[in-house]
């Protein structure tokens, strides 16, 4: 089930454009919990279709091409190291481990979600007084 927290399609955005496009962009939490919790170095691809499961993306797969670039960045900030898989058969893909300054990274995204809820619900109350309403229940986003 698709809620306003996770829209189906841009069709469904067209009334208010950037309703939920901007949370998407959290992938750098999302692709270092997916490595944290992970007992093996994991492909990229295998990162993209587990990150399209977790709460962020609501099953709507991530853009790979995005999710490459967000491990390249995070391989040059040393928060990941990856090493190239070359079977003999089938091409060689990269495989993604996360390192000791991914993990304290990682806890950092911890307190500065939790600084983010925070924020976001005080803008919620605020635009509720601005209409004049009373703050509406925190809705169940399906995930």
């Amino acid at each position: 089930m698709w809620s306003s927290c996770h829209p189906k399609s841009d069709d469904d955005l067209k009334e208010c454009a950037e309703l939920g496009k901007s949370l998407n962009r959290l992938s750098q939490p999302t692709i270092l919990a997916l490595l944290a919790q992970s007992d093996t170095p994991l492909h990229g691809y295998i990162i993209v279709q587990q990150a399209a499961a977790s709460p962020m993306f609501g099953g709507k797969k991530p853009d790979a091409t995005g999710i490459y670039r967000a491990l390249k960045r995070m391989e040059e900030a040393g928060l990941v190291t990856s090493v190239w898989d070359t079977p003999e058969e089938g091409s060689a893909k990269r495989l993604f481990t996360l390192t000791d300054k991914g993990r304290r990274c990682l806890r950092r995204w911890i307190d500065a979600l939790a600084c983010y809820e925070l924020t976001i619900e005080e803008l919620r109350a605020d635009a509720a007084r601005a209409l004049g309403i009373d703050l509406p229940d925190t809705p169940q986003c399906a995930h």
